[in-house]
């Protein structure tokens, strides 16, 4: 206990050195430290790939976006998403674009692939529509990677080089969780899976992912295990438990993906994927620290959605032009399942910097490299 609540206070120093040193929040290097960003992943950075496929998990609707500059742009909360605060801090004066919407040289400064319900298992989020699996993401990125060529004139080698200086951030599972192992009455991967097994299945199936990324140029990879999934409004709306805040049986489902996503970087960066930096980003223990020290980040709501209905706001989800709540930064969660930006900025200032969520080095040391 001595030794969590040494680290709940060394994460405070952490960010209040970042508020106090030199620059404020708004006041970026005027470079980026690396050339490109490429983000894969689901609704907790989606941008906006969504917003023209045949699906419910889509966020093109106000209140979505009601404190973004561009006002409502698809991404899954009121502002800025974890990956646009990450990008400010490697040094891009642009948020990086989506797929769907990024042609000619403007994909030479890095790409979102993101896509709410995706998951590593392409059946993953069906029950919701139309989405981009992890799998079709990494497709996509091959087309991009063929385009980009044309700018180095059929020069594979500059083309890996540069590439090779990129950051690419991949953060995939939740849904693989929320929207298919948990949800018994649409997949049966809950009947035909022990959670061990089916975590062993997920690393399986993302190891070969992520070994695409590199075969097709990837070097610096940070690697995001999931959040706490049992403690979002959305579960905390239907989970009864008499000793635990949150629902511990999904938790615990999670940490045994969590755990083989740490065990997959080990392995890679020994030298399996040769030339290859990965970093593994603990967002369960990230997201556990901020609920239990959200006073000090001012924090007031920590399991309630600032804009949704019903128990905690998480019955159902933020509702097309419904009223959200008026302080925006007082609350850790937007709607039912997602992080406001007040929290996507504290989460990604400690993960930048802090070696207490990123392993075996943090992310600003994966880009000076």
């Amino acid at each position: 206990m001595g030794s969590l609540t040494r680290e709940f206070g060394l994460c405070i120093v952490v960010v209040s050195l970042l508020l106090l040193t030199g620059k404020s929040w708004s006041q970026v290097v005027s470079q980026s430290q690396v050339p490109c960003f490429f983000i894969f992943g689901d609704s907790l950075v989606d941008n906006g790939n969504n917003n023209g496929l045949i699906t419910l998990a889509r966020a093109n609707y106000r209140p979505y976006g009601i404190d973004f500059p561009q006002g409502t742009s698809g991404r899954f909360t009121n502002g800025r998403t974890y990956v646009d605060a990450l990008a400010q801090l490697l040094g891009f004066r642009n948020n990086i674009p989506p797929y769907a919407r990024t042609r000619g040289r403007a994909i030479l400064g890095g790409v979102n692939f993101a896509s709410g319900a995706a998951g590593i298992r392409d059946e993953t989020g069906n029950n919701l529509g139309d989405h981009i699996s992890m799998n079709q993401q990494v497709s996509n990125f091959g087309n991009v990677v063929q385009q980009m060529g044309r700018y180095f004139r059929g020069d594979s080698e500059a083309l890996g080089s540069y590439l090779g200086r990129c950051i690419i951030y991949s953060g995939m599972g939740s849904n693989d969780y929320l929207n298919n192992y948990f949800m018994r009455d649409f997949y049966n991967t809950g009947s035909q899976f022990t959670a061990q097994a089916y975590a062993n299945a997920l690393i399986q199936d993302y190891s070969k992912q992520l070994t695409a990324l590199y075969n097709l140029g990837a070097r610096k990879l940070i690697v995001s295990g999931v959040g706490q999934v049992g403690c979002i409004p959305y579960e905390l709306a239907r989970y009864n438990g008499t000793t635990n805040r949150c629902n511990e049986n999904i938790n615990s489902a999670i940490s045994l993906f969590n755990s083989g996503v740490r065990k997959l970087v080990e392995r890679f960066n020994k030298g399996e994927l040769q030339g290859a930096k990965f970093v593994y980003l603990d967002s369960f223990q990230a997201t556990n620290d901020l609920i239990a020290t959200a006073q000090s980040y001012g924090f007031e709501e920590i399991d309630k959605g600032c804009c949704g209905v019903g128990k905690n706001n998480g019955q159902v989800t933020c509702l097309p032009l419904q009223q959200a709540c008026q302080d925006r930064s007082k609350y850790i969660f937007w709607d039912a399942f997602h992080p406001t930006e007040a929290a996507n900025i504290v989460t990604a200032k400690v993960t930048f910097s802090s070696k207490l969520y990123s392993y075996p080095m943090t992310i600003q040391q994966l880009a000076a490299l």
